[in-house]
């Protein structure tokens, strides 16, 4: 590599190192369509092509909307110029599917259809972790332990890592008895409050731990004997 291409390279580096500690709140506008363009452009000077595109349309949004001829008469590929405008019509997707999708919302309706698949092959104990945000829609999804459930000291580091990751307001946790019986066990019910105890000390609630068995669930917190656990 020659030291003009380690330079840029390092250029590169740099600016991404930056995005991942500060975000782009301290970025200008050229430096954040700099480095979009790292990704479309990968052997070319992105900081003056930015100032260019900025000075020609005048504001970011204005280089998104602009039609894909008029980008690739002022430097840009056919490729980056489709990436540009992926871009826009990247961002109307994420705010619709973030902010105006219902299905997203977590309930009592709907928990059931929600977590059911994830057990419908296992044939050994896994522990299922849904996370919410304040208006109780999903953030995260998956396995995050398989074996038993009595192994709580594991996954709970994974949990409280997880939500703290996701800035997640709730939880609900699901695990299944492969025996067939939705009841829980002593070591479920010490699992759980352990659990809510974690939770509640990085500021998130635990709001649920369901037991699957088959294709039917039982919610604890639904139970008179263990919904004071979750208050």
């Amino acid at each position: 590599m020659s030291d003009n291409a380690k330079l840029h390279s390092g250029h590169r580096d740099r600016v991404r190192e930056k995005y991942l500690t500060d975000g782009f709140e301290t970025f200008h506008d050229h430096q954040i369509l700099e480095m979009l363009l790292f990704y479309a452009v990968p052997r070319r000077d992105t900081n003056e092509l930015a100032h260019r595109l900025l000075n020609q349309f005048g504001s970011i949004s204005s280089v998104f909307d602009a039609p894909l001829e008029v980008l690739m008469d002022c430097g840009l590929s056919k490729n980056a110029a489709v990436y540009l405008k992926m871009l826009a019509d990247i961002s109307g997707i994420y705010v619709r599917d973030k902010f105006h999708n219902d299905h997203k919302v977590i309930n009592d309706d709907n928990i059931g259809e929600r977590i059911l698949p994830f057990f419908l092959s296992a044939d050994n104990e896994q522990v299922l972790l849904l996370l919410l945000d304040a208006k109780g829609k999903e953030l995260f999804s998956g396995i995050i332990s398989k074996g038993s459930v009595s192994a709580s000291e594991i996954y709970t580091r994974k949990i409280i890592r997880l939500a703290v990751k996701y800035h997640a307001c709730g939880a609900v946790i699901a695990h299944n008895h492969p025996s067939g019986i939705p009841l829980p066990s002593k070591s479920d019910i010490s699992a759980t409050i352990m659990l809510k105890k974690a939770l509640s000390a990085v500021g998130v609630r635990l709001l649920d731990h369901l037991i699957v068995a088959d294709n039917e669930f039982l919610s604890l917190a639904s139970l008179d004997e263990y919904m004071r656990i979750f208050l």
